[in-house]
């Protein structure tokens, strides 16, 4: 018998969760397989990711659609798929070259990696394997230590706070099940202490709470306040992060940041010194984006001071981008890297930079972005690259909940050959050095 090859490719435009045009493709092999994959949108956006194909018609979907995204797929990439055999490795290559772009304007990130997404499905089907066990190849699989958004400001929920996510960490569980039941208890803590004081509940983009609180500062203490109702201790069981989102926050012209509820604007060199008076303050372990992705002497000073107790994560500064990293290797600038499918387009991309941060010894941040899907293969790519952290955003949300319960499953699956990367992946193995 044959080995399948790939029989067709069709594609449509599918909402996200925050009602906006994003791009599904089922992908369907000779011997009758059929698997789909769909793609996930920033709202938080650096400029050095790679381009969604949007249609730009403001009639429709506020010029958001992504019919051109689809018809990329149907006009120019099924043709040159079928007859193919599903490999990763060779279906990427040849989604590039029928691109032709360094940053995939001309079929679209959109369109490239629901099709790259889709190549990876199968191949695990035709191996007759989990997505996660596929992508993990000849690597040990690891379950994740998830890193939960809990209070939202920036461009997720109206600028109600300058720093865009407040996230915990249950650095002290013993297990991804135990990791989730944790978080679920402050988030619901974190829930009756803001209705207590009067203050709102709605959610913003990721599910996180988005409350009109006075400063930085009183979004941490809710929070340890939150950890500390929900029985556990913070800076041992439970520990937090930041995400600040610093480019939204710079003015290029002038290199400074205006951070309106601290009713201040600084320099890099500042701000710096602001989030050090906050680790200083809180149990925080990871910052990310704490300044503009195009600051590379900042981060650099910033990754100085700060990398030898906190994790430092590049999200913007690098955009899930081999190159981009590289030359933050060679100046300094962050110890983590957050990866996200959609930044670079293809999984072969993707899984490049999480093999080259480990080999240079960064940390990796498996992670989700505003607008997502139900598609739950977040998880998989979490588990199978053993990126050891991943990042879904807030415990609420069927399309934040499909990865989390995809992890509970994984975890069951993996059973006692399970690992769990638990605290040890920040740096830490006791309490007390947290």
């Amino acid at each position: 018998m044959t080995d399948p090859v790939i029989a067709n490719v069709h594609a449509r435009e599918i909402l996200d969760s925050r009602g906006r045009p994003t791009v599904e493709a089922d992908l369907t092999l000779s011997d009758g397989t059929r698997v789909s994959a769909s793609v996930p949108s920033g709202a938080s956006k650096g400029r050095h990711e790679a381009v969604e194909l949007r249609d730009g018609d403001a009639a429709r979907y506020g010029g958001l659609g992504v019919r051109r995204a689809v018809a990329s797929i149907a006009d120019r990439i099924a043709p040159a798929l079928r007859g193919r055999p599903p490999v990763q490795a060779e279906i990427d290559a040849l989604l590039l070259e029928l691109d032709g772009t360094p940053d995939k304007s001309a079929l679209g990130a959109n369109a490239i990696l629901a099709v790259s997404l889709a190549t990876a499905r199968a191949a695990a089907a035709v191996a007759g394997v989990p997505l996660w066990r596929h992508l993990a190849g000849a690597g040990a699989p690891v379950l994740p230590l998830p890193m939960v958004n809990m209070i939202s400001g920036g461009l997720h929920a109206g600028r109600q706070l300058d720093f865009q996510d407040f996230l915990i960490i249950p650095a002290g569980a013993p297990t991804y099940g135990e990791a989730l039941h944790q978080c679920v208890a402050v988030y619901g803590a974190l829930g009756e202490l803001l209705a207590r004081r009067g203050l709102t509940t709605l959610k913003a983009d990721e599910g996180g709470y988005g409350p009109p609180l006075a400063s930085h500062a009183a979004a941490l203490d809710v929070l340890v306040e939150a950890i500390d109702r929900a029985g556990l201790t913070p800076g041992q069981d439970v520990v937090l992060a930041l995400d600040v989102a610093a480019s939204h926050l710079h003015d290029a012209e002038t290199g400074t940041y205006r951070l309106a509820s601290e009713g201040r604007v600084c320099d890099a060199a500042e701000l710096t010194g602001l989030l050090e008076e906050l680790v200083d303050r809180y149990p925080i372990v990871s910052i990310e984006d704490p300044l503009a992705e195009d600051d590379w002497d900042g981060w650099a000073h910033l990754t100085a001071r700060l990398g030898g107790r906190i994790q430092v994560i590049g999200d913007d500064l690098f955009a899930t981008n081999l190159a981009r990293v590289e030359r933050g290797l060679k100046a300094g600038a962050a110890n983590a890297v957050l990866v996200k499918m959609n930044q670079i387009g293809t999984i072969s991309e993707t899984l490049a930079v999480v093999e080259r941060a480990r080999e240079a010894g960064l940390r990796t941040v498996i992670s989700a972005r505003s607008g997502e899907t139900e598609d739950p293969a977040l998880a998989d790519l979490a588990v199978g690259a053993a990126g050891g952290q991943i990042k879904i955003g807030s415990v609420a949300q069927s399309e934040r909940l499909a990865k989390y319960n995809q992890l509970l499953r994984i975890e069951e699956q993996l059973g006692g050959d399970g690992a769990f990367a638990g605290r040890s992946v920040l740096g830490h193995d006791n309490p007390e050095s947290l």
